[in-house]
């Protein structure tokens, strides 16, 4: 995984609605009997978590995430989880889950063809692997920050820097999953986001992305140079509408892969 890039809970909730959407479009989506273990694989400040909280309050739940600075936000915002510091591509479960759920954390894990597969043996028959991820490498957001990096004095900081890993297309998970569940769901949703100029597409790439190349400045002065650079390269690709807001488009993949099947609740009570 991406050595860890100084996530700040405080810059990703600046776009706290917008960026909880995709998991409640995908909880929403979810055709699984009631969980009793449900664990969130980078569940970040617990935005996602309190999303399967909502729908599932009885279901014991785990919050998995490698930055303990996200974690303190989510042990305040809920004492019911259990939040653990943990690297996703190591992680493995200590028993089963009915549900093991991921939103826009898995981009940042390399080799999914082994990480997936994983992922599914830790399911109980029944349970599902149900995942969200941004698909945005060709995005003009993306490719501002690929031109910057590649210019003095940026280039000697940032040579080399891994950046998230990306994902495959829609039949690259086809490939990987269908073998091995009952069902795969896949779908893509191409959010459109309303903010408030070229300044809000750098705060939310500030949040996210671009922390693995803020970390790697050497100090604050040189981290607002970039960004005021980038800021420009920004302006140019999402011109302003006549009231000043830029449109932001943002593409997300999602798939649920179901394995197995499992007794209903009807069926384990005995009743008939």
């Amino acid at each position: 995984m991406v050595p860890n890039p100084a996530w700040d809970a405080r810059q990703y909730l600046k776009f706290e609605r917008e960026r909880t959407q995709p998991a409640r479009d995908l909880v929403a989506r979810l055709e699984i009997p009631d969980p009793e273990r449900m664990v969130d694989l980078g569940c970040g400040p617990g935005t996602s978590t309190a999303v399967l909280r909502a729908r599932w309050p009885r279901a014991e739940c785990v919050g998995l995430d490698s930055s303990p600075a996200m974690l303190e936000v989510a042990r305040r915002s809920d004492p019911g989880v259990d939040w653990r510091v943990g690297d996703i591509g190591t992680w493995a479960p200590e028993a089963p889950f009915d549900l093991i759920f991921s939103n826009a954390a898995l981009h940042w894990v390399p080799d999914h063809a082994t990480l997936l597969p994983r992922l599914m043996q830790g399911l109980r028959p029944g349970g599902a692997l149900a995942v969200q991820m941004p698909a945005n490498t060709a995005a003009p957001y993306q490719l501002a920050a690929e031109r910057l990096r590649q210019r003095d004095p940026w280039r000697s900081y940032l040579s080399g820097l891994p950046t998230e890993f990306g994902i495959g297309d829609p039949a690259t998970y086809y490939a990987m999953l269908a073998p091995r569940c009952a069902r795969l769901d896949l779908w893509e949703t191409r959010y459109v986001h309303v903010l408030e100029g070229a300044e809000a597409v750098v705060e939310w790439t500030s949040g996210t992305g671009l922390r693995p190349w803020l970390a790697r400045l050497p100090d604050e002065t040189a981290r607002r140079a970039f960004l005021a650079d980038y800021q420009k390269e920004v302006a140019r690709e999402y011109p302003p509408a006549d009231d000043g807001r830029v449109l932001f488009p943002f593409l997300r993949r999602f798939f649920v892969a179901y394995v197995g099947t499992s007794p209903t609740a009807r069926e384990r009570s005995g009743a008939v």
